[in-house]
């Protein structure tokens, strides 16, 4: 297979935080890969394909495969690990540009467009829950 969507450096961050492999003692069919599934995984969060939609000429396994990896991997927080990882990489290497940073609603509570009292007064719409500010 020819790595297309998963470079050396992407898997060397992604492999220490992938879960390891639990002993099969009654044998059944090898797992497909870890770096395979990624592949897959990887394919489809960059195309926004379907997960029955991986080609079979990517040689990953299925998309229920990927998509059963990707679903375990969630659970048990590769996804998370590796965020953070990389965001320390970064950091180290002085490749974040903190002056574009954006802080929005959904990780940062804006209550009505502000913290200070005198701006909530002047641009909150009038309800109830203003008056008693």
């Amino acid at each position: 297979m020819t790595d297309r969507f998963v470079s050396e450096e992407l898997w060397d961050a992604v492999r220490p935080s992938l879960p390891q492999e639990e002993a099969k003692p009654k044998g059944g069919r090898p797992r497909v890969p870890d770096r395979d599934c990624l592949e897959g995984i990887v394919f489809v969060l960059r195309t926004g394909a379907a997960w029955n939609a991986i080609p079979r000429s990517l040689g990953v396994g299925s998309g229920v495969t990927c998509w059963r990896r990707f679903r375990d991997w969630s659970k048990a927080g590769v996804w998370k690990s590796v965020w953070h990882k990389l965001l320390q990489d970064l950091g180290k290497r002085g490749a974040i540009d903190y002056s574009v940073a954006v802080v929005d609603s959904a990780s940062q509570r804006a209550v009505f467009g502000g913290s200070t009292p005198d701006r909530i007064r002047q641009t909150a719409p009038k309800t109830a829950r203003n008056a008693m500010l």
